[in-house]
């Protein structure tokens, strides 16, 4: 006689047997970093925007290079200029790296759950995803008004021609004239863009347990700050090169100077204009402004994360 039939997994328990886990220190310690390494690097950002969207439209300003492109924003605006679209930058780089730590971590505590080994690269690519889609589910609106303000061409020039005064301002305009679909422009790629945390999570991860299984140290061991930097630096190299496409496809997405009928009309039209080379416009600045921010923010992390936690044990 057969047993009784497995109850299938809810998930609502899953989330609720995930929210068990979570740690603020983890939160705080994400937003800590993502905050400090945007504030740091911006103007890179800027640039890496503006590049990604170059696709011929004669609006556009052109630009010969990273250098030429800073120092000409530099001229025409200034460091308001080159600080275009930095609160919601802001906003969203503390929310999403807090976000992202929190929920991945949550969802690695739940998987590791009554276990002694570490979880395996599969696992911590799949955790990070996880974490990924939750984090955009509610960070997609400020990237978009980021990128609106990233791309006023004219602000400096005549700042009474600003479609978007801030970003708030952006937020709800954004909203009147287009609606919630106008705020989760991009989401699609974005949430194919997960696949750039989780790529870069899961090889941090293993380099991580690798470096300290060389050493003869258990895998949790804290490191010092320049291995992070190194741990850091070549999982977020990785990471990028894989996926940047998206990115670029995500950008022309949010842009408000040019109209496109959803992710394969970006994809067909890019390829047909400019080939392979324009799904990876903006690489460059991209990596030099991504990878030190990346070192700045796991660091952060790694050191508040610890600090904090060391501060909750003892209460235990």
């Amino acid at each position: 006689m057969a047993g009784p039939a497995a109850e299938p997994v809810r998930p609502v328990t899953v989330l609720r047997d995930v929210f068990r886990h979570v740690q603020y220190e983890n939160l705080a310690a994400g937003l800590s970093g993502g905050v400090i390494s945007t504030l740091v690097l911006h103007p890179l950002d800027l640039v890496k925007i503006r590049f990604a969207v170059s696709d011929g439209l004669e609006l556009r300003p052109k630009y010969n290079g990273i250098l030429h492109c800073m120092s000409t924003v530099w001229k025409q605006e200034g460091l308001r200029g080159l600080y275009q679209g930095v609160t919601p930058n802001m906003w969203g780089a503390g929310a999403s790296w807090g976000l992202y730590f929190f929920f991945y971590n949550a969802i690695k505590a739940y998987k590791k759950e009554g276990r002694a080994e570490s979880l395996t690269a599969t696992e911590h690519l799949l955790s990070a995803a996880g974490a990924g889609a939750l984090t955009l589910c509610f960070t997609n609106p400020i990237w978009v008004t980021k990128t609106r303000l990233v791309l006023q061409y004219d602000a400096g020039v005549d700042p009474s021609k600003r479609q978007y005064k801030g970003m708030f301002h952006a937020l709800v305009k954004i909203y009147r004239q287009e609606g919630i679909p106008g705020l989760y422009k991009g989401f699609v790629p974005g949430l194919l863009g997960t696949s750039h945390g989780a790529l870069q999570f899961m090889a941090y991860e293993q380099l991580k347990m690798d470096y300290n299984k060389h050493l003869n140290r258990p895998s949790d061991t804290k490191l010092n700050t320049l291995e992070y930097i190194a741990m850091a630096a070549l999982s977020k190299i990785f990471a990028v090169t894989a996926t940047y496409p998206y990115q670029v496809v995500r950008a022309r997405l949010q842009d408000q100077h040019n109209q496109y009928s959803g992710v394969m009309d970006v994809i067909s039209r890019t390829w047909r204009k400019e080939g392979f080379h324009g799904f990876y416009k903006g690489i460059v600045p991209n990596v030099i402004r991504v990878t030190p921010a990346c070192c700045i923010t796991f660091v952060v992390y790694e050191n508040v994360s610890h600090f904090l936690l060391g501060l909750r044990k003892p209460k235990e």
